[in-house]
């Protein structure tokens, strides 16, 4: 990961850190959804965010969450091997898994970084 794109993937996580310990938690997840964005081609960062979802659904008791998480969690080692992701996928339950979204003007400029 470059450094531009490596410095806006932690400034989204610890945004959601923040938000998160505040009990902030529309603001986390957006954050951790921003996140995932820009760390999903990368093995280490995508399974962060995927965590921290799961740590989410775990902390506000949402099943349909901690169901979502769990197949993604062991989604990535799949899509890391296979090098496949669908572009600007926010990663949380409520989206499918596989579904390509519109990324996101400020989010695109990191990734155009790489």
């Amino acid at each position: 990961m470059q450094p531009i794109l490596k410095a806006g993937f932690h400034s989204e996580m610890t945004a959601a850190r923040q938000a998160y310990e505040n009990h902030a938690w529309k603001t986390a997840f957006y954050h951790l959804e921003r996140a995932h964005i820009l760390g999903q081609r990368y093995f280490w960062p995508h399974l962060q965010t995927h965590l921290w979802m799961f740590r989410f659904g775990l902390k506000r008791r949402d099943v349909k969450e901690i169901t979502g998480q769990s197949l993604r969690i062991l989604a990535v080692f799949p899509a890391a091997l296979f090098n496949w992701v669908p572009e600007g996928n926010t990663g949380g339950a409520n989206i499918s898994a596989i579904k390509t979204l519109p990324i996101p003007t400020d989010l695109q400029k990191l990734l155009d970084s790489e």
